[in-house]
């Protein structure tokens, strides 16, 4: 039997996880037997879902609101996941925004608000999950959801691809300080994924989309979901710092 992949009895706190990818990530890692701290800022209905759903499948599961761009609201949310589970395994920062505003239109409130919340969340939560593990004394997993619009920008997405280039290369810089204490920080990097409506509200994007990429689909939160799976298992324990691109083969095909 292979136990590389056995999560059973972690906890995993997933941002953002009350829909889309990070409630697929939420439900992967319940499958793998985690205690999932199912996160959300201010759609508590939609993560009560979650949570149902998790328990419904046999799993353990909480909810937990927070501001992840403010750092006294992320120790506040630590404090609430140590009440209940103790300590924290993997820490999965997915929370974040995606705005469309072409650059010459971007306000200044705009830029800030997706550096806040897809960049600064990321640093805040780094760091404050990895002062518990160092406390914890048994090394953890941090995993960042970037996207392949980190290392290839897309039009009126100026704060977003500059927010998810910041994702990729903080990651990179903080798993070289957090090695000695054995905490792997890796980040995912998801093609299209999935989402209800999106097929029929941007149906010539989805199209364009599944016919220029290999696989010749759109990627599932599903995909994304064993992507973190992998880097937070055992299987991973010799990977760290590195941008797992999840997208189909997307990120191979030629812009002209």
């Amino acid at each position: 039997m292979n136990t590389k992949f056995d999560l059973t009895g972690k906890v995993v706190v997933v941002t953002g996880a009350d829909r889309g990818i990070g409630k697929g990530i939420a439900l992967g890692f319940a499958s793998a037997g985690c205690n999932v701290v199912v996160h959300y800022h201010t759609q508590k209905a939609q993560a009560d879902k979650v949570v149902a759903e998790i328990l419904q499948m046999g799993g353990q599961a909480i909810a937990v609101s927070a501001d992840v761009s403010k750092g006294d609201e992320v120790r506040r949310m630590v404090e609430e996941i140590l009440a209940v589970y103790s300590r924290i395994d993997t820490w999965i920062n997915n929370a974040g925004i995606y705005p469309v505003v072409p650059l010459l239109e971007m306000s200044e409130d705009q830029w800030d608000q997706t550096i806040d919340t897809n960049l600064r969340s990321v640093f805040l939560c780094t760091k404050i999950a990895a002062e518990q593990m160092i406390a914890q004394k048994n090394g953890g997993n941090i995993i960042n959801i970037s996207s392949i619009e980190g290392t290839f920008p897309a039009h009126a997405h100026s704060h977003y691809n500059a927010s998810k280039a910041g994702v990729i290369m903080f990651t990179k810089a903080s798993c070289r300080e957090l090695a000695p204490y054995g905490i792997r920080v890796n980040s995912v990097s998801p093609g299209l994924i999935w989402a209800p409506g999106i097929e029929e509200n941007w149906s010539e994007g989805v199209n364009a989309w599944k016919s220029k990429v290999p696989l010749c689909r759109l990627g599932m939160p599903q995909d994304i979901a064993n992507a973190c799976l992998f880097l937070a298992s055992d299987a991973a324990d010799w990977i760290t710092g590195i941008d797992l691109i999840v997208d189909g083969g997307a990120s191979t095909t030629p812009s002209f």
